[in-house]
Protein backbone atom coordinates (compact mmCIF):
# COMPACT_ATOMS: atom_id res chain seq x y z
CA UNK A 1 0.00 0.00 0.00
CA UNK A 2 2.81 2.41 0.91
CA UNK A 3 4.55 1.58 -2.35
CA UNK A 4 1.36 2.38 -4.28
CA UNK A 5 0.91 5.71 -2.51
CA UNK A 6 4.54 6.63 -3.21
CA UNK A 7 4.11 5.76 -6.87
CA UNK A 8 0.96 7.93 -7.04
CA UNK A 9 2.76 10.87 -5.42
CA UNK A 10 5.63 10.51 -7.85
CA UNK A 11 3.29 10.43 -10.85
CA UNK A 12 1.44 13.47 -9.50
CA UNK A 13 4.72 15.34 -9.05
CA UNK A 14 5.85 14.49 -12.57
CA UNK A 15 2.54 15.62 -14.05
CA UNK A 16 2.53 18.91 -12.11
CA UNK A 17 6.15 19.78 -12.98
CA UNK A 18 5.59 20.51 -16.71
CA UNK A 19 2.49 22.53 -15.83
CA UNK A 20 4.47 24.59 -13.31
CA UNK A 21 7.14 25.25 -15.95
CA UNK A 22 4.47 26.45 -18.40
CA UNK A 23 3.03 28.84 -15.80
CA UNK A 24 6.52 30.10 -14.93
CA UNK A 25 7.24 30.75 -18.60
CA UNK A 26 3.95 32.65 -18.97
CA UNK A 27 4.72 34.69 -15.84
CA UNK A 28 8.21 35.61 -17.10
CA UNK A 29 6.81 36.73 -20.44
CA UNK A 30 3.98 38.71 -18.83
CA UNK A 31 6.23 40.39 -16.26
CA UNK A 32 8.75 41.21 -18.98
CA UNK A 33 6.08 42.69 -21.27
CA UNK A 34 4.67 44.94 -18.54
CA UNK A 35 8.11 45.95 -17.22
CA UNK A 36 9.31 46.55 -20.77
CA UNK A 37 6.33 48.64 -21.82
CA UNK A 38 6.79 50.87 -18.77
CA UNK A 39 10.57 51.24 -19.10
CA UNK A 40 12.06 50.17 -22.44
CA UNK A 41 10.20 52.43 -24.89
CA UNK A 42 11.07 55.97 -25.97
CA UNK A 43 8.71 57.25 -23.25
CA UNK A 44 10.72 55.29 -20.68
CA UNK A 45 13.95 56.84 -21.94
CA UNK A 46 12.53 60.36 -21.80
CA UNK A 47 11.28 59.74 -18.26
CA UNK A 48 14.60 58.28 -17.05
CA UNK A 49 16.60 61.00 -18.79
CA UNK A 50 15.22 63.54 -16.31
CA UNK A 51 17.79 62.12 -13.89
CA UNK A 52 20.70 62.20 -16.35
CA UNK A 53 23.61 64.55 -15.72
CA UNK A 54 24.62 66.32 -18.97
CA UNK A 55 28.21 66.71 -17.74
CA UNK A 56 28.57 62.91 -17.70
CA UNK A 57 28.59 62.94 -21.50
CA UNK A 58 30.80 66.01 -22.01
CA UNK A 59 34.03 64.09 -21.33
CA UNK A 60 36.53 63.88 -24.19
CA UNK A 61 38.66 60.74 -24.61
CA UNK A 62 41.41 61.49 -27.15
CA UNK A 63 44.12 58.82 -27.23
CA UNK A 64 41.78 56.03 -26.12
CA UNK A 65 41.44 53.05 -28.43
CA UNK A 66 37.90 51.70 -28.70
CA UNK A 67 36.73 48.61 -30.58
CA UNK A 68 33.05 48.36 -31.52
CA UNK A 69 31.70 45.15 -33.06
CA UNK A 70 28.73 45.28 -35.43
CA UNK A 71 29.42 48.97 -36.02
CA UNK A 72 27.95 49.61 -39.47
CA UNK A 73 24.35 50.23 -38.36
CA UNK A 74 21.98 50.65 -35.43
CA UNK A 75 23.34 50.85 -31.90
CA UNK A 76 26.85 49.84 -32.99
CA UNK A 77 27.02 52.70 -35.48
CA UNK A 78 25.59 55.20 -32.96
CA UNK A 79 28.15 54.02 -30.38
CA UNK A 80 31.07 54.32 -32.79
CA UNK A 81 29.98 57.77 -33.90
CA UNK A 82 29.49 58.91 -30.30
CA UNK A 83 32.98 57.75 -29.32
CA UNK A 84 34.57 59.28 -32.44
CA UNK A 85 32.83 62.57 -31.64
CA UNK A 86 34.60 62.54 -28.28
CA UNK A 87 38.04 62.15 -29.83
CA UNK A 88 38.62 58.41 -29.43
CA UNK A 89 40.44 56.24 -31.94
CA UNK A 90 37.67 53.90 -33.03
CA UNK A 91 37.93 50.52 -34.75
CA UNK A 92 34.74 49.40 -36.51
CA UNK A 93 34.45 45.61 -36.66
CA UNK A 94 32.08 44.73 -39.50
CA UNK A 95 31.21 41.61 -41.44
CA UNK A 96 30.22 43.35 -44.65
CA UNK A 97 33.05 45.33 -46.31
CA UNK A 98 30.78 47.57 -48.39
CA UNK A 99 28.53 48.54 -45.47
CA UNK A 100 31.57 48.94 -43.23
CA UNK A 101 33.25 51.33 -45.66
CA UNK A 102 30.05 53.40 -45.95
CA UNK A 103 29.81 53.65 -42.14
CA UNK A 104 33.50 54.53 -41.85
CA UNK A 105 33.23 57.35 -44.39
CA UNK A 106 30.06 58.72 -42.80
CA UNK A 107 31.46 58.71 -39.25
CA UNK A 108 34.69 60.40 -40.35
CA UNK A 109 32.71 63.08 -42.21
CA UNK A 110 30.15 63.69 -39.47
CA UNK A 111 32.65 63.84 -36.59
CA UNK A 112 35.73 65.24 -38.34
CA UNK A 113 37.72 62.47 -36.63
CA UNK A 114 40.02 60.67 -39.07
CA UNK A 115 41.19 58.20 -36.41
CA UNK A 116 38.37 55.82 -37.29
CA UNK A 117 39.36 52.52 -38.87
CA UNK A 118 37.57 49.55 -40.42
CA UNK A 119 38.35 45.89 -39.72
CA UNK A 120 36.49 43.11 -41.51
CA UNK A 121 35.57 40.14 -39.34
CA UNK A 122 32.59 37.79 -39.28
CA UNK A 123 31.67 37.37 -35.61
CA UNK A 124 29.93 34.07 -36.35
CA UNK A 125 33.30 32.46 -37.11
CA UNK A 126 35.79 31.48 -34.42
CA UNK A 127 38.44 31.21 -37.14
CA UNK A 128 37.85 34.75 -38.37
CA UNK A 129 37.90 36.15 -34.85
CA UNK A 130 41.20 34.40 -34.18
CA UNK A 131 42.60 35.74 -37.44
CA UNK A 132 41.46 39.31 -36.66
CA UNK A 133 42.75 39.31 -33.05
CA UNK A 134 46.08 37.87 -34.22
CA UNK A 135 46.43 40.65 -36.82
CA UNK A 136 45.31 43.35 -34.42
CA UNK A 137 47.61 42.17 -31.63
CA UNK A 138 50.64 42.80 -33.85
CA UNK A 139 49.90 46.52 -33.62
CA UNK A 140 50.68 46.21 -29.93
CA UNK A 141 48.25 49.02 -29.03
CA UNK A 142 46.37 49.09 -25.73
CA UNK A 143 42.62 48.54 -26.01
CA UNK A 144 40.84 50.84 -23.58
CA UNK A 145 37.31 49.84 -24.54
CA UNK A 146 35.85 46.76 -26.20
CA UNK A 147 32.15 47.09 -27.03
CA UNK A 148 30.61 43.68 -27.75
CA UNK A 149 27.65 44.95 -29.74
CA UNK A 150 27.37 42.57 -32.71
CA UNK A 151 24.26 40.45 -32.45
CA UNK A 152 21.73 38.55 -34.49
CA UNK A 153 18.22 37.20 -34.10
CA UNK A 154 17.69 34.52 -36.74
CA UNK A 155 14.22 32.98 -36.51
CA UNK A 156 15.16 29.73 -38.26
CA UNK A 157 17.77 27.19 -37.28
CA UNK A 158 20.87 27.96 -39.33
CA UNK A 159 24.21 26.21 -38.81
CA UNK A 160 27.49 28.00 -39.50
CA UNK A 161 30.27 26.36 -41.58
CA UNK A 162 31.99 25.64 -38.25
CA UNK A 163 28.98 23.66 -37.09
CA UNK A 164 27.38 26.05 -34.60
CA UNK A 165 23.82 27.35 -34.39
CA UNK A 166 24.01 30.87 -35.87
CA UNK A 167 22.45 32.95 -33.05
CA UNK A 168 24.69 31.26 -30.51
CA UNK A 169 27.75 31.57 -32.76
CA UNK A 170 27.44 35.37 -32.99
CA UNK A 171 25.85 36.37 -29.68
CA UNK A 172 27.67 34.02 -27.33
CA UNK A 173 30.63 32.17 -28.82
CA UNK A 174 31.74 35.17 -30.89
CA UNK A 175 31.45 37.51 -27.90
CA UNK A 176 33.29 35.06 -25.66
CA UNK A 177 36.13 34.41 -28.14
CA UNK A 178 36.64 38.09 -29.00
CA UNK A 179 36.74 39.11 -25.33
CA UNK A 180 39.08 36.35 -24.19
CA UNK A 181 41.54 36.98 -27.03
CA UNK A 182 41.50 40.74 -26.35
CA UNK A 183 42.43 40.39 -22.66
CA UNK A 184 46.21 40.90 -23.23
CA UNK A 185 45.56 44.17 -25.10
CA UNK A 186 43.00 45.27 -22.53
CA UNK A 187 45.61 44.66 -19.83
CA UNK A 188 47.87 47.13 -21.62
CA UNK A 189 45.23 49.82 -20.93
CA UNK A 190 44.98 48.89 -17.23
CA UNK A 191 43.68 50.22 -14.92
CA UNK A 192 41.24 52.00 -17.23
CA UNK A 193 40.30 49.12 -19.56
CA UNK A 194 36.69 48.08 -19.83
CA UNK A 195 34.51 45.63 -21.74
CA UNK A 196 30.88 46.60 -22.41
CA UNK A 197 28.55 43.91 -23.69
CA UNK A 198 25.24 44.93 -25.24
CA UNK A 199 22.64 42.48 -23.96
CA UNK A 200 18.85 42.74 -24.23
CA UNK A 201 15.88 43.09 -21.90
CA UNK A 202 14.70 39.85 -23.49
CA UNK A 203 17.11 38.00 -21.22
CA UNK A 204 14.65 38.58 -18.37
CA UNK A 205 12.46 35.84 -19.88
CA UNK A 206 15.13 33.14 -19.70
CA UNK A 207 17.27 31.41 -17.07
CA UNK A 208 20.84 30.39 -17.84
CA UNK A 209 20.93 26.98 -19.49
CA UNK A 210 23.61 24.50 -20.54
CA UNK A 211 21.66 23.87 -23.75
CA UNK A 212 23.63 26.55 -25.56
CA UNK A 213 22.68 25.58 -29.11
CA UNK A 214 18.97 24.91 -28.52
CA UNK A 215 18.80 21.19 -29.08
CA UNK A 216 14.99 21.09 -28.85
CA UNK A 217 13.27 20.03 -32.08
CA UNK A 218 10.91 23.03 -32.27
CA UNK A 219 13.52 25.76 -32.70
CA UNK A 220 12.44 29.20 -31.47
CA UNK A 221 14.73 32.02 -32.58
CA UNK A 222 13.31 34.58 -30.15
CA UNK A 223 13.74 32.22 -27.21
CA UNK A 224 17.26 31.32 -28.31
CA UNK A 225 18.12 35.02 -28.55
CA UNK A 226 16.84 35.55 -24.99
CA UNK A 227 18.94 32.60 -23.78
CA UNK A 228 22.00 34.03 -25.55
CA UNK A 229 21.51 37.39 -23.90
CA UNK A 230 21.18 35.75 -20.47
CA UNK A 231 24.53 34.04 -21.10
CA UNK A 232 26.11 37.44 -21.83
CA UNK A 233 24.96 38.84 -18.48
CA UNK A 234 26.21 35.78 -16.56
CA UNK A 235 29.48 35.84 -18.53
CA UNK A 236 30.02 39.46 -17.53
CA UNK A 237 29.76 38.47 -13.87
CA UNK A 238 32.21 35.63 -14.44
CA UNK A 239 34.72 37.82 -16.28
CA UNK A 240 34.54 40.45 -13.52
CA UNK A 241 35.57 37.78 -10.98
CA UNK A 242 38.17 36.11 -13.21
CA UNK A 243 39.98 39.31 -14.19
CA UNK A 244 39.37 41.48 -11.12
CA UNK A 245 43.13 41.91 -10.58
CA UNK A 246 43.88 42.76 -14.22
CA UNK A 247 42.55 46.32 -14.17
CA UNK A 248 39.69 45.51 -16.56
CA UNK A 249 36.08 46.41 -15.77
CA UNK A 250 33.28 44.29 -17.25
CA UNK A 251 29.77 45.65 -17.71
CA UNK A 252 26.66 44.40 -19.47
CA UNK A 253 23.81 46.68 -20.42
CA UNK A 254 20.66 46.74 -22.42
CA UNK A 255 19.55 49.52 -24.72
CA UNK A 256 15.80 49.30 -24.27
CA UNK A 257 13.57 48.79 -27.29
CA UNK A 258 15.25 50.70 -30.11
CA UNK A 259 14.21 51.14 -33.72
CA UNK A 260 17.17 49.62 -35.53
CA UNK A 261 17.57 47.85 -38.90
CA UNK A 262 18.17 44.61 -36.97
CA UNK A 263 14.88 44.87 -35.06
CA UNK A 264 12.94 45.78 -38.21
CA UNK A 265 14.34 42.74 -40.01
CA UNK A 266 14.11 40.19 -37.17
CA UNK A 267 10.90 41.32 -35.47
CA UNK A 268 8.82 43.11 -38.13
CA UNK A 269 5.48 42.70 -36.32
CA UNK A 270 6.98 44.05 -33.06
CA UNK A 271 8.57 46.92 -34.97
CA UNK A 272 5.26 47.78 -36.65
CA UNK A 273 3.21 47.46 -33.44
CA UNK A 274 5.49 49.87 -31.61
CA UNK A 275 6.04 52.25 -34.51
CA UNK A 276 6.76 55.71 -33.11
CA UNK A 277 7.19 54.35 -29.58
CA UNK A 278 10.66 52.84 -29.95
CA UNK A 279 13.93 54.52 -29.03
CA UNK A 280 16.33 55.87 -31.61
CA UNK A 281 19.67 54.11 -32.11
CA UNK A 282 21.31 57.06 -30.36
CA UNK A 283 19.06 56.63 -27.31
CA UNK A 284 19.83 52.91 -27.34
CA UNK A 285 23.58 53.63 -27.45
CA UNK A 286 23.42 56.28 -24.71
CA UNK A 287 24.31 53.95 -21.81
CA UNK A 288 27.14 52.29 -23.79
CA UNK A 289 28.78 55.68 -24.27
CA UNK A 290 28.05 56.64 -20.67
CA UNK A 291 29.76 53.45 -19.44
CA UNK A 292 32.78 54.30 -21.62
CA UNK A 293 33.14 57.81 -20.23
CA UNK A 294 32.54 57.35 -16.50
CA UNK A 295 35.40 56.99 -14.01
CA UNK A 296 35.63 53.33 -13.10
CA UNK A 297 35.15 54.04 -9.40
CA UNK A 298 31.57 55.10 -10.26
CA UNK A 299 30.84 51.73 -11.86
CA UNK A 300 30.42 48.19 -10.56
CA UNK A 301 32.32 45.52 -12.48
CA UNK A 302 30.03 42.59 -13.29
CA UNK A 303 26.89 44.72 -13.05
CA UNK A 304 24.05 45.12 -15.54
CA UNK A 305 23.16 48.68 -16.59
CA UNK A 306 20.13 50.35 -18.13
CA UNK A 307 19.61 54.07 -18.76
CA UNK A 308 22.80 55.10 -16.94
CA UNK A 309 22.00 53.18 -13.76
CA UNK A 310 22.63 49.72 -12.36
CA UNK A 311 19.62 47.53 -13.10
CA UNK A 312 18.31 44.23 -11.72
CA UNK A 313 19.37 41.08 -13.58
CA UNK A 314 16.22 39.17 -12.68
CA UNK A 315 12.51 39.96 -12.46
CA UNK A 316 10.58 39.14 -9.27
CA UNK A 317 9.41 35.51 -9.01
CA UNK A 318 10.90 34.73 -12.46
CA UNK A 319 13.00 31.86 -11.12
CA UNK A 320 16.13 32.85 -13.05
CA UNK A 321 18.53 34.02 -10.32
CA UNK A 322 19.74 30.59 -9.19
CA UNK A 323 20.54 29.60 -12.77
CA UNK A 324 23.77 31.66 -12.84
CA UNK A 325 25.33 28.97 -10.61
CA UNK A 326 26.07 26.90 -13.74
CA UNK A 327 28.20 29.60 -15.41
CA UNK A 328 31.48 27.72 -14.79
CA UNK A 329 30.13 24.75 -16.74
CA UNK A 330 28.95 27.06 -19.53
CA UNK A 331 32.38 28.71 -19.72
CA UNK A 332 34.08 25.29 -19.90
CA UNK A 333 31.89 24.47 -22.92
CA UNK A 334 32.63 27.80 -24.60
CA UNK A 335 36.36 27.42 -24.00
CA UNK A 336 36.28 24.00 -25.59
CA UNK A 337 34.28 25.18 -28.61
CA UNK A 338 36.50 28.22 -29.16
CA UNK A 339 39.55 25.95 -29.22
CA UNK A 340 38.12 23.59 -31.83
CA UNK A 341 39.39 25.62 -34.75
CA UNK A 342 42.61 27.45 -35.49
Amino acid sequence: MKSGALHFQLQLHLSILPLAMVFLKIWRQTAFSVFGYLNFTKAGFLDHSKNFKPEDMEIQIPGKNCIVTGANSGIGYATAEGLAKRGATVYLICRNKEKGEAALSEIQTRTGNQNVHLEICDLSSVNEIKSFTSRFSKRNVPVHVLVNNAGILEQNRVTTPEGFELNFAVNVLGTYTMTELMVPLLEKASPDARVITVSSGGMYTSPLTKDLQYSESNFNGVEQYARNKRVQVALTEKWARTYENKGIGFYSMHPGWAETPGVAKSLPSFSNSFSGKLRTSEEGADTVIWLTLQPKEKLVSGAFYFDRAEAPKHLTFAGTSDSHAIIDSVVDSLHSMASLFG
